[in-house]
């Protein structure tokens, strides 16, 4: 064989070489790509949805809540409730308000205080009242509409301000009543304050983005109350563009003081 030929054959030989060896590199990193992907789809896929949704021992906490709402609800002003009186649909009332003042109009009674009583405390008190009147009523206290209950949402959320709680609410279903968080707003960071009889307020600091992520307790998804107040910090965006705008308002006092 000659030379050329010999320097021929080697140089087809690296050359084939070479692109077996890509070939095998190749389908390695596939397969490593797919290993991968199953074991991610094992393990990141479904319990990365299941972390963004609320664990299933978070539905039996909220039923409880949603349960009990109407029997620990307590009426205040533009509350709407209905008053059956078994065997005596003269004197029912489907739909009626609380007024102003605190009270509601029944045929039989009069004007009967309901401010500030749940819907159980009401039907005891008008199963006393027309027992003058009827003989042993059965009196069902219902709510029909909540109005009076409020709560104020404030911070980094789209439409900040005050909402109706006329449903019982958690501090998430307060936030997306409120809009949701903005591109400023901070899940890590919220904060709501809940009024003292005595007129104080205490704080409690709730980290939105661990519960979010299935890292905390439904508890942490607290239940609102009325006259609660609910504050989102801003993000790191926020504190950068405080930052700019500082900035900014700073040259602007370097130019007016230098006169340029």
């Amino acid at each position: 064989m000659t030379l050329e030929k010999l320097l021929f054959v080697t140089k087809k030989f690296r050359l084939a070489a070479s692109a077996a060896a890509l070939a095998a590199s190749v389908i390695a990193a596939a397969h490593a790509q797919t290993t991968n992907g199953a074991a991610n789809g094992a393990q990141g896929g479904p319990q990365a949805e299941a972390a963004k949704a609320p664990p299933a021992a978070n539905n039996q906490y909220f039923d409880r809540i949603y349960s009990t709402f109407n029997t620990t609800y307590r009426l205040g002003p533009g509350d709407e409730i209905s008053i059956r009186i078994k065997g005596q649909p003269t004197h029912s009332m489907e739909k009626t308000k609380v007024s102003p003042a605190g009270t509601i109009y029944h045929d039989l009674l009069g004007e009967v205080s309901v401010v500030g009583l749940t819907t159980n405390q009401v039907t005891e008190r008008l199963t006393n009242d027309l027992g003058e009147y009827l003989k042993n009523p059965l009196v069902s206290v219902q709510l029909v509409e909540a109005a009076s209950a409020k709560i104020s949402v404030l911070g980094e959320v789209h439409r900040p301000g005050i909402i109706i709680m006329s449903r019982p609410m958690s501090l998430l279903d307060a936030i997306s009543e409120a809009g949701g968080f903005s591109e400023t707003g901070s899940k890590s960071s919220v904060e709501v304050l809940r009024q003292n009889p005595n007129g104080s307020r205490i704080p409690m600091r709730v980290d939105v983005k661990k519960y979010l992520e299935g890292k905390a307790a439904p508890e942490s998804n607290i239940l609102m109350q009325a006259g609660d107040l609910v504050v989102v910090h801003g993000n790191k965006k926020k504190t950068l563009g405080t930052i700019s705008t500082i900035a900014g308002l700073g040259s602007f006092a370097t130019i007016i003081a230098r006169g340029f």
